[in-house]
Protein backbone atom coordinates (compact mmCIF):
# COMPACT_ATOMS: atom_id res chain seq x y z
CA UNK A 1 0.00 0.00 0.00
CA UNK A 2 1.33 3.44 -1.15
CA UNK A 3 1.35 6.30 1.62
CA UNK A 4 -1.56 8.62 1.88
CA UNK A 5 -1.96 10.94 -1.06
CA UNK A 6 -4.70 13.25 0.45
CA UNK A 7 -6.83 12.91 -2.52
CA UNK A 8 -10.16 12.28 -2.47
CA UNK A 9 -11.95 9.08 -3.00
CA UNK A 10 -13.53 7.90 -6.51
CA UNK A 11 -17.16 8.39 -7.27
CA UNK A 12 -19.60 7.74 -10.07
CA UNK A 13 -21.39 10.23 -12.70
CA UNK A 14 -18.47 13.06 -12.32
CA UNK A 15 -17.24 14.93 -14.61
CA UNK A 16 -13.97 15.59 -14.36
CA UNK A 17 -11.09 17.56 -15.33
CA UNK A 18 -7.61 15.52 -16.43
CA UNK A 19 -5.94 16.47 -12.98
CA UNK A 20 -8.58 15.53 -10.96
CA UNK A 21 -9.44 12.04 -12.81
CA UNK A 22 -5.41 11.23 -13.16
CA UNK A 23 -5.95 12.01 -9.08
CA UNK A 24 -8.86 9.78 -8.58
CA UNK A 25 -6.80 6.76 -10.56
CA UNK A 26 -4.15 6.47 -8.42
CA UNK A 27 -6.79 6.15 -5.70
CA UNK A 28 -8.37 3.75 -7.06
CA UNK A 29 -5.54 1.52 -8.40
CA UNK A 30 -3.78 1.83 -5.21
CA UNK A 31 -7.10 0.92 -3.07
CA UNK A 32 -9.11 -1.69 -5.51
CA UNK A 33 -6.26 -4.21 -5.75
CA UNK A 34 -7.52 -8.12 -5.62
CA UNK A 35 -5.58 -11.73 -5.23
CA UNK A 36 -4.69 -13.20 -8.01
CA UNK A 37 -6.31 -16.32 -9.22
CA UNK A 38 -3.09 -17.65 -10.64
CA UNK A 39 0.29 -16.36 -11.48
CA UNK A 40 -0.77 -15.19 -14.87
CA UNK A 41 -3.85 -13.90 -14.28
CA UNK A 42 -2.58 -10.45 -15.23
CA UNK A 43 -1.28 -11.78 -18.37
CA UNK A 44 -4.17 -13.94 -19.12
CA UNK A 45 -6.30 -10.81 -19.12
CA UNK A 46 -4.21 -9.29 -22.11
CA UNK A 47 -4.44 -12.68 -23.98
CA UNK A 48 -8.13 -12.59 -23.82
CA UNK A 49 -8.42 -8.84 -25.15
CA UNK A 50 -6.37 -9.11 -27.33
CA UNK A 51 -7.04 -12.52 -29.12
CA UNK A 52 -10.95 -11.26 -28.93
CA UNK A 53 -10.05 -7.91 -30.52
CA UNK A 54 -7.91 -9.49 -33.70
CA UNK A 55 -11.16 -12.32 -34.07
CA UNK A 56 -13.30 -9.51 -34.33
CA UNK A 57 -11.36 -7.69 -36.65
CA UNK A 58 -10.80 -10.25 -39.00
CA UNK A 59 -14.14 -11.18 -39.42
CA UNK A 60 -15.11 -8.01 -40.55
CA UNK A 61 -12.47 -6.66 -42.55
CA UNK A 62 -12.31 -7.78 -46.77
CA UNK A 63 -9.45 -6.27 -48.22
CA UNK A 64 -5.77 -7.80 -48.16
CA UNK A 65 -4.05 -4.95 -47.58
CA UNK A 66 -5.80 -4.39 -44.18
CA UNK A 67 -5.93 -7.70 -43.03
CA UNK A 68 -2.11 -7.79 -43.70
CA UNK A 69 -2.11 -4.85 -41.43
CA UNK A 70 -4.13 -6.93 -38.51
CA UNK A 71 -1.63 -10.14 -39.10
CA UNK A 72 1.43 -8.20 -38.28
CA UNK A 73 -0.15 -6.65 -34.83
CA UNK A 74 -1.52 -9.80 -33.97
CA UNK A 75 1.96 -11.16 -34.23
CA UNK A 76 3.17 -8.31 -32.47
CA UNK A 77 1.12 -8.79 -29.61
CA UNK A 78 1.63 -12.76 -29.26
CA UNK A 79 5.02 -12.33 -28.75
CA UNK A 80 4.86 -9.20 -26.75
CA UNK A 81 2.63 -11.16 -24.19
CA UNK A 82 5.08 -13.68 -23.99
CA UNK A 83 7.54 -11.30 -23.94
CA UNK A 84 6.17 -9.70 -21.32
CA UNK A 85 5.29 -12.79 -18.71
CA UNK A 86 7.39 -12.27 -15.96
CA UNK A 87 6.68 -8.59 -15.97
CA UNK A 88 2.77 -9.63 -15.41
CA UNK A 89 3.78 -12.04 -13.14
CA UNK A 90 5.58 -9.47 -10.71
CA UNK A 91 2.57 -7.23 -10.53
CA UNK A 92 -0.09 -9.62 -9.92
CA UNK A 93 -1.12 -8.43 -6.48
CA UNK A 94 -1.62 -5.22 -7.89
CA UNK A 95 -4.60 -6.40 -10.18
CA UNK A 96 -7.75 -5.29 -9.98
CA UNK A 97 -11.26 -4.49 -12.00
CA UNK A 98 -10.83 -1.43 -14.34
CA UNK A 99 -12.01 2.09 -13.37
CA UNK A 100 -14.91 2.42 -16.34
CA UNK A 101 -16.93 -0.89 -14.86
CA UNK A 102 -16.74 1.03 -11.59
CA UNK A 103 -17.58 4.48 -12.68
CA UNK A 104 -19.44 3.88 -16.21
CA UNK A 105 -21.21 7.30 -15.41
CA UNK A 106 -17.84 9.52 -15.10
CA UNK A 107 -17.08 11.81 -17.68
CA UNK A 108 -13.20 13.50 -18.76
CA UNK A 109 -14.02 17.18 -19.93
CA UNK A 110 -11.45 20.01 -20.70
CA UNK A 111 -12.03 23.37 -21.20
CA UNK A 112 -15.81 22.68 -21.18
CA UNK A 113 -15.92 19.53 -23.90
CA UNK A 114 -17.02 16.00 -23.35
CA UNK A 115 -13.41 14.38 -24.46
CA UNK A 116 -14.70 10.35 -22.86
CA UNK A 117 -17.03 8.61 -21.36
CA UNK A 118 -16.15 6.66 -18.04
CA UNK A 119 -13.66 9.15 -17.91
CA UNK A 120 -11.22 7.08 -19.40
CA UNK A 121 -13.13 6.13 -22.24
CA UNK A 122 -12.71 2.28 -22.18
CA UNK A 123 -14.70 -0.25 -24.16
CA UNK A 124 -16.28 -2.14 -21.04
CA UNK A 125 -17.65 -4.46 -23.63
CA UNK A 126 -13.94 -5.44 -24.81
CA UNK A 127 -13.43 -8.89 -24.36
CA UNK A 128 -12.16 -9.66 -21.43
CA UNK A 129 -13.37 -6.33 -20.49
CA UNK A 130 -15.01 -7.82 -16.96
CA UNK A 131 -11.51 -9.75 -15.82
CA UNK A 132 -9.48 -8.16 -13.25
CA UNK A 133 -6.50 -6.84 -14.96
CA UNK A 134 -3.37 -4.96 -14.39
CA UNK A 135 -3.73 -0.98 -13.98
CA UNK A 136 -1.69 0.11 -16.82
CA UNK A 137 -4.50 -1.27 -18.94
CA UNK A 138 -7.04 1.70 -17.37
CA UNK A 139 -4.11 4.12 -18.02
CA UNK A 140 -3.58 3.06 -21.56
CA UNK A 141 -7.27 3.57 -22.05
CA UNK A 142 -7.04 6.61 -21.21
CA UNK A 143 -3.97 7.53 -23.34
CA UNK A 144 -5.49 6.04 -26.40
CA UNK A 145 -8.54 7.98 -26.21
CA UNK A 146 -7.09 11.38 -25.75
CA UNK A 147 -4.44 10.27 -28.60
CA UNK A 148 -7.29 9.27 -30.74
CA UNK A 149 -8.70 12.91 -30.42
CA UNK A 150 -5.67 14.11 -31.56
CA UNK A 151 -4.93 15.52 -27.36
CA UNK A 152 -1.33 15.29 -27.74
CA UNK A 153 -0.37 17.46 -24.93
CA UNK A 154 -2.89 15.75 -22.33
CA UNK A 155 -2.03 12.67 -23.49
CA UNK A 156 1.73 13.50 -22.59
CA UNK A 157 0.46 15.12 -19.23
CA UNK A 158 -1.64 12.64 -17.63
CA UNK A 159 1.02 10.06 -18.17
CA UNK A 160 3.65 12.04 -16.48
CA UNK A 161 1.58 12.95 -13.47
CA UNK A 162 -0.31 9.61 -13.11
CA UNK A 163 3.60 8.49 -12.62
CA UNK A 164 4.69 11.10 -10.53
CA UNK A 165 2.06 10.92 -8.04
CA UNK A 166 1.61 6.62 -8.14
CA UNK A 167 5.69 6.17 -8.62
CA UNK A 168 4.52 2.84 -10.46
CA UNK A 169 7.15 3.55 -12.99
CA UNK A 170 6.97 -0.35 -13.55
CA UNK A 171 3.10 -0.33 -15.23
CA UNK A 172 5.17 1.33 -18.14
CA UNK A 173 6.53 -1.40 -19.42
CA UNK A 174 2.90 -2.60 -20.01
CA UNK A 175 1.29 0.45 -22.09
CA UNK A 176 2.90 -0.50 -25.20
CA UNK A 177 1.04 -3.81 -25.44
CA UNK A 178 -1.93 -2.42 -23.35
CA UNK A 179 -2.35 0.30 -25.58
CA UNK A 180 -2.15 -1.41 -29.09
CA UNK A 181 -5.22 -3.66 -27.71
CA UNK A 182 -7.21 -0.52 -26.80
CA UNK A 183 -6.67 0.86 -30.44
CA UNK A 184 -7.63 -2.63 -31.36
CA UNK A 185 -10.69 -2.37 -29.64
CA UNK A 186 -11.59 1.38 -31.51
CA UNK A 187 -10.90 -0.24 -34.74
CA UNK A 188 -13.13 -2.83 -34.29
CA UNK A 189 -15.83 -0.35 -32.94
CA UNK A 190 -15.54 1.67 -35.96
CA UNK A 191 -16.48 -1.85 -38.00
CA UNK A 192 -19.15 -2.60 -35.85
CA UNK A 193 -20.73 0.73 -37.79
CA UNK A 194 -20.68 -0.52 -40.92
CA UNK A 195 -23.33 -1.08 -42.75
CA UNK A 196 -22.22 -5.08 -44.58
CA UNK A 197 -20.71 -4.61 -47.95
CA UNK A 198 -23.03 -3.69 -50.59
CA UNK A 199 -25.88 -3.86 -48.58
CA UNK A 200 -26.70 -0.59 -48.10
CA UNK A 201 -26.23 1.18 -50.93
CA UNK A 202 -28.22 4.16 -49.85
CA UNK A 203 -25.60 5.10 -47.61
CA UNK A 204 -21.95 4.10 -49.00
CA UNK A 205 -20.26 7.46 -46.97
CA UNK A 206 -21.25 5.36 -44.34
CA UNK A 207 -19.10 2.55 -45.46
CA UNK A 208 -16.28 4.67 -46.58
CA UNK A 209 -16.26 6.63 -43.01
CA UNK A 210 -15.83 3.38 -40.70
CA UNK A 211 -13.31 1.94 -42.63
CA UNK A 212 -11.31 5.14 -42.66
CA UNK A 213 -11.80 5.29 -38.51
CA UNK A 214 -11.00 1.38 -38.47
CA UNK A 215 -7.49 2.19 -40.44
CA UNK A 216 -6.96 5.17 -38.51
CA UNK A 217 -7.32 3.10 -35.27
CA UNK A 218 -5.11 0.21 -36.82
CA UNK A 219 -2.50 3.25 -37.61
CA UNK A 220 -2.66 4.09 -34.04
CA UNK A 221 -1.95 0.40 -32.64
CA UNK A 222 1.27 0.19 -35.00
CA UNK A 223 2.40 3.82 -34.17
CA UNK A 224 1.76 2.31 -30.01
CA UNK A 225 3.89 -0.95 -30.95
CA UNK A 226 6.89 0.71 -33.03
CA UNK A 227 9.96 0.69 -30.45
CA UNK A 228 11.49 4.06 -29.94
CA UNK A 229 14.80 5.06 -29.07
CA UNK A 230 14.22 7.44 -25.93
CA UNK A 231 16.79 10.41 -25.31
CA UNK A 232 18.06 10.46 -21.31
CA UNK A 233 18.16 14.06 -20.15
CA UNK A 234 19.84 14.57 -17.01
CA UNK A 235 19.31 18.42 -15.24
CA UNK A 236 21.91 19.47 -13.26
CA UNK A 237 21.78 22.49 -11.48
CA UNK A 238 21.73 24.39 -7.37
CA UNK A 239 18.60 25.90 -6.21
CA UNK A 240 16.64 28.27 -7.98
CA UNK A 241 18.55 27.12 -11.76
CA UNK A 242 15.30 26.60 -12.73
CA UNK A 243 14.98 23.31 -13.19
CA UNK A 244 11.84 22.28 -12.24
CA UNK A 245 10.14 24.89 -14.25
CA UNK A 246 12.08 24.39 -17.80
CA UNK A 247 12.15 20.99 -17.44
CA UNK A 248 8.22 20.72 -17.09
CA UNK A 249 7.84 22.09 -20.05
CA UNK A 250 9.62 19.09 -21.85
CA UNK A 251 6.37 17.19 -21.16
CA UNK A 252 4.03 18.80 -22.94
CA UNK A 253 6.67 20.06 -25.79
CA UNK A 254 8.96 16.62 -26.42
CA UNK A 255 6.60 13.85 -23.87
CA UNK A 256 9.46 13.46 -22.02
CA UNK A 257 8.34 12.24 -18.25
CA UNK A 258 9.73 13.78 -15.73
CA UNK A 259 11.70 12.23 -12.43
CA UNK A 260 11.93 14.17 -9.47
CA UNK A 261 14.10 13.84 -6.70
CA UNK A 262 12.22 15.46 -4.38
CA UNK A 263 9.40 13.29 -5.17
CA UNK A 264 11.20 10.63 -4.69
CA UNK A 265 13.08 11.51 -1.74
CA UNK A 266 9.78 11.96 0.01
CA UNK A 267 8.33 8.19 -1.67
CA UNK A 268 11.04 6.64 -0.04
CA UNK A 269 10.55 8.00 3.41
CA UNK A 270 6.62 7.52 3.28
CA UNK A 271 5.58 11.16 2.98
CA UNK A 272 2.84 12.67 1.10
CA UNK A 273 4.59 13.05 -2.48
CA UNK A 274 2.04 16.03 -3.85
CA UNK A 275 3.69 18.27 -1.48
CA UNK A 276 7.08 18.18 -1.97
CA UNK A 277 7.85 21.21 -0.52
CA UNK A 278 6.73 20.42 3.01
CA UNK A 279 10.42 19.19 4.13
CA UNK A 280 10.10 18.73 7.24
CA UNK A 281 6.51 17.19 8.10
CA UNK A 282 7.35 16.26 11.43
CA UNK A 283 9.50 13.04 9.56
CA UNK A 284 10.97 11.09 12.23
CA UNK A 285 14.54 10.57 9.75
CA UNK A 286 16.53 12.91 8.12
CA UNK A 287 15.64 12.84 4.82
CA UNK A 288 18.80 14.61 2.91
CA UNK A 289 21.30 12.84 4.97
CA UNK A 290 23.77 11.10 2.97
CA UNK A 291 22.25 7.64 2.87
CA UNK A 292 18.68 9.02 2.51
CA UNK A 293 20.18 10.40 -0.92
CA UNK A 294 22.33 8.00 -1.83
CA UNK A 295 19.10 5.76 -2.05
CA UNK A 296 17.21 8.69 -3.36
CA UNK A 297 19.77 8.92 -6.47
CA UNK A 298 19.66 5.34 -6.91
CA UNK A 299 15.88 5.30 -7.16
CA UNK A 300 16.11 7.99 -9.82
CA UNK A 301 18.40 5.58 -11.85
CA UNK A 302 16.35 2.43 -11.92
CA UNK A 303 13.03 4.88 -12.80
CA UNK A 304 14.85 5.99 -15.72
CA UNK A 305 16.23 3.14 -16.62
CA UNK A 306 12.31 1.12 -16.61
CA UNK A 307 10.96 4.38 -18.80
CA UNK A 308 14.12 3.83 -21.24
CA UNK A 309 13.20 0.40 -21.29
CA UNK A 310 9.68 1.06 -22.13
CA UNK A 311 10.87 3.21 -25.00
CA UNK A 312 9.36 6.67 -23.28
CA UNK A 313 12.03 9.86 -22.90
CA UNK A 314 13.33 10.60 -19.70
CA UNK A 315 13.86 13.46 -17.71
CA UNK A 316 15.69 13.31 -14.16
CA UNK A 317 15.13 16.52 -12.37
CA UNK A 318 17.63 16.77 -9.31
CA UNK A 319 20.96 18.63 -8.14
CA UNK A 320 23.45 16.26 -9.39
CA UNK A 321 26.29 17.55 -7.23
CA UNK A 322 28.02 14.65 -7.26
CA UNK A 323 29.98 13.27 -10.26
CA UNK A 324 29.07 9.72 -8.73
CA UNK A 325 25.37 11.18 -9.31
CA UNK A 326 25.59 11.98 -12.85
CA UNK A 327 27.55 8.74 -13.63
CA UNK A 328 25.01 6.43 -12.36
CA UNK A 329 22.03 8.09 -13.51
CA UNK A 330 24.06 8.28 -17.45
CA UNK A 331 24.94 4.83 -17.62
CA UNK A 332 21.16 4.18 -17.50
CA UNK A 333 21.39 5.66 -21.32
CA UNK A 334 24.50 3.78 -22.36
CA UNK A 335 24.38 0.38 -21.08
CA UNK A 336 21.04 0.67 -23.59
CA UNK A 337 23.20 2.39 -26.36
CA UNK A 338 20.47 5.61 -25.73
CA UNK A 339 21.60 9.40 -26.24
CA UNK A 340 21.65 11.00 -22.80
CA UNK A 341 22.09 14.88 -22.41
CA UNK A 342 23.23 16.54 -19.39
CA UNK A 343 21.64 20.07 -18.94
CA UNK A 344 23.30 22.13 -16.72
CA UNK A 345 20.78 24.72 -15.63
CA UNK A 346 22.33 28.40 -14.61
CA UNK A 347 21.48 31.70 -13.67
CA UNK A 348 23.80 34.53 -11.96
CA UNK A 349 24.24 34.78 -8.21
CA UNK A 350 21.79 37.61 -8.15
CA UNK A 351 19.12 35.49 -9.95
CA UNK A 352 19.58 32.51 -7.61
CA UNK A 353 18.81 34.55 -4.55
CA UNK A 354 15.77 36.56 -5.76
CA UNK A 355 14.53 33.43 -6.72
CA UNK A 356 14.85 31.48 -3.73
CA UNK A 357 13.75 34.40 -1.48
CA UNK A 358 10.49 34.43 -3.53
CA UNK A 359 10.10 30.71 -3.29
CA UNK A 360 10.46 30.82 0.57
CA UNK A 361 8.09 33.63 0.63
CA UNK A 362 5.56 31.63 -0.99
CA UNK A 363 6.18 28.59 1.06
CA UNK A 364 6.64 30.38 4.60
CA UNK A 365 9.94 29.11 4.84
CA UNK A 366 12.74 30.93 6.36
CA UNK A 367 14.39 32.94 3.95
CA UNK A 368 17.73 32.62 5.25
CA UNK A 369 17.59 28.85 5.96
CA UNK A 370 16.89 28.74 1.94
CA UNK A 371 19.78 30.71 1.42
CA UNK A 372 22.19 29.01 3.08
CA UNK A 373 21.27 25.97 1.75
CA UNK A 374 22.42 27.55 -1.84
CA UNK A 375 25.23 28.08 -0.23
CA UNK A 376 26.35 24.79 0.33
CA UNK A 377 25.35 23.31 -2.58
CA UNK A 378 27.55 26.06 -4.55
CA UNK A 379 30.45 25.01 -2.41
CA UNK A 380 29.55 20.92 -2.64
CA UNK A 381 29.33 21.17 -6.90
CA UNK A 382 31.81 19.13 -8.50
CA UNK A 383 33.34 20.24 -11.93
CA UNK A 384 31.99 18.66 -14.63
CA UNK A 385 34.52 16.00 -15.73
CA UNK A 386 35.62 15.76 -19.17
CA UNK A 387 34.25 12.53 -20.09
CA UNK A 388 30.97 14.52 -19.16
CA UNK A 389 31.50 17.33 -21.55
CA UNK A 390 30.80 14.77 -24.18
CA UNK A 391 26.99 14.98 -23.10
CA UNK A 392 26.86 18.21 -21.54
CA UNK A 393 25.20 21.71 -22.86
CA UNK A 394 24.49 24.82 -20.60
CA UNK A 395 21.16 26.60 -20.94
CA UNK A 396 21.30 30.53 -19.62
CA UNK A 397 17.26 30.08 -18.09
CA UNK A 398 17.25 33.83 -17.76
CA UNK A 399 17.04 34.40 -21.23
CA UNK A 400 14.01 35.04 -22.72
CA UNK A 401 13.92 32.45 -24.98
CA UNK A 402 15.46 29.49 -22.54
CA UNK A 403 12.53 27.05 -23.56
CA UNK A 404 12.38 27.21 -27.05
CA UNK A 405 16.28 26.72 -26.74
CA UNK A 406 16.51 23.95 -24.19
CA UNK A 407 13.68 21.90 -26.55
CA UNK A 408 16.17 23.03 -29.36
CA UNK A 409 19.13 22.01 -27.47
CA UNK A 410 17.56 17.91 -26.98
CA UNK A 411 16.46 17.63 -30.49
CA UNK A 412 19.39 18.08 -32.13
CA UNK A 413 21.18 16.32 -29.27
CA UNK A 414 19.52 12.97 -30.03
CA UNK A 415 19.47 13.93 -33.75
CA UNK A 416 23.40 13.99 -33.57
CA UNK A 417 23.20 10.03 -32.17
Amino acid sequence: MSQATGFAPPSGGDVLELEALVERLVVFHRDSGMPAASADAGQQAALVMARGEVRAIRERLDGDEDRERLEHLAAWLEQDIQRLAPVFEARRERLCRSWALENPDSRLCHQGRVLLSNAIGRDTGAPGGDLPGDPASDLAALLVGLKSREETALTRLALDRYLRLSGDYEMTRLLSLLGACHALSGARRALSRRPPLNRDPEHPALQAESMAECRRFLALAEFIAEFRFPPLVIAVGVAGSGKSRFTSGLVSRLGAIRVCSDIERRRLHGLDVTYPQDVAGGAPVDIFSEAATERTYRRLATCAGVLLDAGIPACVDGTFLRRWQRDLLRQQAEARGLPCLLVSFEADDATLRRRIEKRARQQGSAVAESLSVLTRQQADLEPIADEERLHLVHLDTTADNAAETLAGLIQEHVRLF
